[in-house]
Formats: structure tokens, C-alpha cells, sequence
């Protein structure tokens, strides 16, 4: 009996479920063509520029029209970083960490130091210009982690200061929150992106509260995956012998 009455409540939700989706015009439909009005892609081609003032259409689709998503993939990033941290982080002052990599070249470090800041330029360069070219928060914030990844490998006792990344983190999850807030306070919904300055198309300063948010994901991002790469590169010293 509980067997049927689950397949049957499975049913019916499938059954709803692709009834909506089969009202929803994706790609082209019947009359007309990608860019058709009548088509969601025909909306986002047709809107986004005008509306968003954002020449990467898929920029303004994953932070603007699906925000809540967006908010998903950053708070899943959140938990998984928070509860790998939480198994694997040891204080300093309770016991000693040692590095697990074994000590690397001078050329090794002195190409690390050339190549560190110039990574990390450029993962700020994505994720302030996501509005305009291909990438945004999570492809920049990942390029930061890999300037710091690069200098944890190159050098046994560099280290990262996790308060300092705490703030980062928490003060760029505020922000992008707070702007999704207050899109809903304004008679919006969650980021809407009409109440900041559009700008100029094509230009920095333009998309309104897009870059803005963009640039809260990037530091997050950064700031979680830098944290974790710094404790997993770091073990108990007796038990350094397991990473060889």
C-alpha cells in the first residue's frame, strides 16, 4: 500500500511538472525563431541589453534573472567549504602543523613571487569585467585561490591569515545578500538590478548592481577556496609521513 501510494504522489507531481514545462516556449517554437519574443531565449536576446544594460547576456541571465540560483551555488560553495574546514582545521596553538609539500626550488619560489600578483591581477580583472566579457565571480575567485595555491606549494611556511579571510568571506556574502534584499524592499525582486545606474553600455562603470555583485562572488570565492587549499596542505607532523 505504501509502495503504490508513493509511485501514485510521484506521478502526480510529474505529471504537473511537465505539464508546466510544456507552456514554457524554449528555443524556437512553431512561428518563430531564437530571437522571438515568444521564446525565453528571444526574451533574454532581445531584453537584456535595454533593460540590464549588460552587453554579456549571460552575465545578466545568472545574476539578475535566476538570482536565487545564484544564491544556491554560493551558499552550497559556503557549506561545503565550512564543513570540510570544520573536519580538517587544527589550531596552531594546540598542536604543530607542518606543510605537507617538501621544500621546492629558488627557481620554483622566485618564479612564484613573479607570477603571484600577476594571477591574482587577473582574477580581479575576470570578475570585474563579467559583465562585459566571458567569465564573473566563481572564474575569478578561482583564479586568486590558484595564485595562493602557487605560493602555499612554493614555499613550506607561507601561510594564510584565516581571520583576514573570515572578513573577506563574510563581508562579501553580506553584500550580496544586502543587494538582493534590497531589490525585494524596493518593490523588485531578489537582485533586481533597476534601481542602481545603468551606465553606458559596453563600458566599466554600466550593468547597475551586476558588477557590483559580481565582484562580492569573486572575493567570496576566493576567500573560501584559499582557506581550504591552505588546510588541506597542512597535517600533524607525525602524520606528514601518510602524504609521501
Amino acid at each position: 500500500m505504501k509502495r503504490f501510494f508513493v509511485i501514485a504522489l510521484l506521478a502526480v507531481v510529474g505529471y504537473y511538472l511537465t505539464a508546466s514545462l510544456a507552456y514554457i516556449p524554449f528555443g524556437v517554437n512553431r512561428i518563430g525563431t531564437p530571437t522571438d519574443e515568444a521564446t525565453v531565449s528571444g526574451y533574454y536576446l532581445n531584453n537584456t541589453k535595454e533593460k540590464s544594460q549588460v552587453a554579456n547576456v549571460v552575465t545578466a541571465i545568472v545574476v539578475n534573472y535566476r538570482g536565487f540560483d545564484t544564491l544556491g551555488e554560493v551558499t552550497v560553495l559556503f557549506l561545503a567549504t565550512t564543513g570540510l574546514a570544520s573536519i580538517l582545521f587544527r589550531r596552531k596553538e594546540d598542536e604543530e602543523v607542518e606543510r605537507i609539500n617538501k621544500p621546492s626550488s629558488s627557481l620554483l619560489q622566485t618564479g612564484s613571487k613573479f607570477l603571484f600578483p600577476l594571477v591574482v591581477l587577473l582574477g580581479i580583472y575576470v570578475f570585474i569585467h563579467g559583465h562585459l566579457t566571458p567569465g564573473g565571480g566563481f572564474q575569478g575567485g578561482a583564479i586568486i585561490a590558484t595564485g595562493f595555491l602557487l605560493m602555499l606549494i612554493a614555499y613550506q611556511k607561507y601561510h594564510v591569515g584565516h581571520a583576514v579571510l573570515t572578513w573577506v568571506e563574510s563581508l562579501a556574502g553580506i553584500t550580496f545578500v544586502t543587494i538582493g534584499i534590497w531589490g525585494l524592499l524596493t518593490g523588485g525582486s531578489f537582485l533586481d538590478n533597476s534601481y542602481f545606474p545603468s551606465g553606458t553600455l559596453n563600458s566599466l562603470i554600466s550593468g547597475g548592481a551586476i558588477p557590483i555583485i559580481y565582484i562580492a562572488v569573486g572575493f567570496k570565492v576566493g576567500a573560501e577556496l584559499t582557506g581550504v587549499l591552505d588546510i588541506l596542505l597542512n597535517t600533524k607532523e607525525d602524520k606528514t609521513k601518510l602524504f609521501k
